[in-house]
């Protein structure tokens, strides 16, 4: 575990210039490692904007395209390469007449199952669903805990055995916490194996949002984004997938004193371990013993990022905008 003060000592040894980046959008380098991640020359570009709040971006290696949300839009953009980005499905979520009380009728997280399916967090429906990309044809995988409806599941990531760990908070609810249609009462990480089977595995925390593995499957990610608990946790994992102990991982406690915005939301892990973890100030990223090496930022929030199949392109989904820097091949 990564005592605070070195967190404290690592922010406050930024250059001025490197805090202004987190604020108005470049790259902040903590760590010389970070120059193995990113060139010293690379820029962030911005590559379409207009979105009342862009989410849970994934690269899809056949389709050679990025996939992502605008939630309270309830539309599900694809970009490509010359191509810009452009809607792909509207409704991307919840396919009836928006009712009152959902705030975000659409999709959130995203992730592309071993078939080629996206597999989606479906905020409107309340569900953990799968789209065939070509037909657009949807199957509800799991709405349900010991036959209470999920609040609104938020992101998730995929094991190798195909079991799909999410979370569920109540960011979909316009009541949030207090909402007349909620079910359960907490807001949990979860599991779902492919026979169905839906598994509580930490119901401990107000805001569970962002979730990833790491690139051996042993350790599980969680991002809270919750203001009084700002941090990034590390679950690790038995050879079941289940977890076994639970530590801190990442503190964003000093980046939201400066006041930086955003909270704990999306998690990427890259081919060699290293955590991007969107948080005040941008994409935080960490060594695998969550050593923070520095930070990429828009000037804006950033909910999420995705890492294309080459390792070559960080996306993010930031604010009303889709954004992207390169990276440092394997």
């Amino acid at each position: 575990m990564i005592a605070r003060r070195t967190m404290l000592a690592g922010l406050a040894s930024l250059p001025i210039a490197a805090v202004a980046a987190t604020r108005t959008g470049g790259v902040s380098r903590i760590d010389p490692a970070l120059d193995r991640i990113i060139a010293p020359s690379a820029r962030v570009e911005r590559l379409a904007s207009g979105y009342r709040w862009a989410e849970g971006p994934v690269w899809a290696a056949r389709e050679k395209c990025l996939f992502f949300n605008d939630p309270p839009s309830n539309i599900l953009y694809r970009w490509r390469a010359g191509d810009g980005a452009k809607p792909f499905l509207s409704p991307s979520g919840l396919q009836t007449p928006v009712p009152p009380d959902i705030r975000e009728a659409g999709l959130n997280g995203l992730a592309i199952d071993a078939s080629g399916a996206l597999i989606a967090a479906d905020s409107g429906t309340r569900a953990i669903v799968q789209i065939d990309i070509a037909s657009g044809q949807r199957r509800i995988l799991a709405d349900r805990y010991q036959g209470k409806k999920f609040n609104s599941p938020n992101d998730l990531c995929i094991a190798a055995s195909g079991a799909i760990y999410f979370t569920d908070p109540t960011y979909g609810l316009r009541e949030g916490d207090a909402s007349p249609l909620r079910e359960l009462t907490q807001c949990g990480l979860y599991r779902l194996t492919p026979d169905g089977t839906v598994t509580l595995l930490d119901g401990d925390h107000r805001r569970p949002n962002g979730v990833a593995l790491s690139p051996d499957g042993r350790t599980l990610y969680l991002a809270l984004s919750d203001e009084a608990q700002p941090e990034v946790l590390a679950y690790t994992l038995d050879a079941d997938g289940l977890p076994t102990q639970r530590r801190l991982f990442r503190d964003m406690r000093p980046e939201q004193t400066r006041g930086l915005p955003g909270l704990p939301d999306g998690i990427k892990v890259d081919a060699r371990g290293h955590v991007f973890a969107t948080g005040p100030g941008g994409v935080h990223i960490c060594a695998p013993d969550g050593t923070l090496l520095g930070m990429v930022s828009t000037g804006k929030a950033i909910a999420n990022c995705a890492i294309d199949q080459e390792g070559a392109r960080l996306f993010l989904t930031s604010a009303d905008q889709l954004a992207v820097i390169g990276l440092r091949r394997v």
